[in-house]
């Protein structure tokens, strides 16, 4: 995890305008009881979200953290009473901050019970991730059209079927290898424009970078949905 003086070198590379989005830890986000080992402790993981709420105090106190904390959770924290009590304790633990949920296991999704799941993260104030993956009967989630009315976020993994199949240390090469077509992006473009109608900011997050495509793509998007942002760090696009 990064330290606060880490946090704060950020801060002075980028324009004070300019918005974070930080991950959540794996100790957050229950990676650690599907790795193998010894998983943390009730008291080990509470501990990590008060070093993890030290540590995004900066951006808090800028205003430059409204993009929010992504928890990406693993495919194993499926729909069931200690997952959602699980979010409620994140709530409680991480109280002044957007937070934005992704999550990978179709049961949230089953017999059409997502208008449910949607309506209850947006009780606890956080918001329910859109993500574009690969769909089959048994893998993957859907592309959601409901949202939070304040802050969306989408994100775009790609659609390599035979990839993301991939378990164990080889996914992490293969999962994200993927480069959208022009019309594959024109389709997710009227996706994200259709979401926008209803919340007021949209974030697109590029996924597919085991390939090194989503630069290139979201440079793309930008063109097909005729986006133009200001307060970029003079740096930043120079990097693509």
């Amino acid at each position: 995890m990064p330290t606060v003086e880490t946090v704060k070198g950020w801060q002075q590379q980028v324009p004070a305008e300019f918005q974070f989005i930080l991950k959540a830890n794996r100790l957050m986000t229950l990676h650690d009881q599907v790795v193998g080992g010894e998983p943390a402790t009730g008291g080990e993981r509470q501990q990590m979200f008060k070093d993890y709420r030290k540590m995004i105090a900066p951006l808090v106190a800028a205003g430059q953290l409204t993009g929010g904390v992504l928890f990406q959770f693993p495919p194993s924290f499926r729909r069931r009473v200690e997952s959602f009590n699980y979010l409620q304790r994140i709530r409680h633990w991480l109280p002044e901050v957007p937070i934005l949920v992704e999550l990978r296991d179709p049961s949230w999704y089953a017999n059409g019970i997502g208008v449910d799941v949607v309506q209850l993260v947006n009780e606890l104030g956080m918001s329910l991730v859109v993500v574009d993956e690969p769909h089959t009967a048994n893998l993957g989630v859907p592309l959601l059209e409901l949202t939070n009315p304040e802050l969306t976020m989408v994100r775009l993994h790609g659609r390599n079927l035979a990839g993301w199949a991939k378990t164990g240390k080889e996914a992490r090469s293969v999962r994200t290898l993927y480069d959208y077509s022009t019309e594959e992006l024109g389709q997710l473009a009227q996706a994200i424009q259709n979401l926008a109608e209803h919340s007021k900011q949209v974030v697109v997050i590029f996924n597919n970078n085991a390939g090194h495509a989503a630069a290139g793509n979201a440079l793309t998007l930008q063109k097909i949905l005729n986006l133009h942002f200001d307060n970029l760090s003079p740096t930043q696009l120079d990097l693509f």
